[in-house]
């Protein structure tokens, strides 16, 4: 099996916000209702940014200054308890 220690080195990592700060230019923004949330961790897991913490508690935060707004995480929650939430001008 020779060069098979070297598949570690092959395989990508995601970064926080990979394509930068996100500015002004985001239209929507999730909001997460941790009240309803059942823990279930998919929004972390399908966010393309890695933007979203799923922390200790299983609860999860979203870091707005990278989040691109692209509503992923709105639609893999099986229920439902992510809002896509218009920007307003600051």
């Amino acid at each position: 099996m020779a060069g098979l220690e070297f598949t570690k080195y092959l395989l990508s990592r995601p970064a926080p916000g990979s394509a930068g700060a996100t500015g002004t230019w985001r239209t929507y923004r999730p909001v997460v209702n941790q009240d309803k949330c059942i823990k279930c961790g998919l929004c972390w897991l399908y966010c393309p940014e890695d933007t979203i913490d799923w922390l200790e508690d299983k609860s999860v935060r979203i870091n707005y200054d990278y989040c691109k707004g692209c509503g992923i995480c709105a639609e893999v929650c099986p229920v439902k308890v992510i809002d896509m939430v218009k920007e307003t001008v600051v």
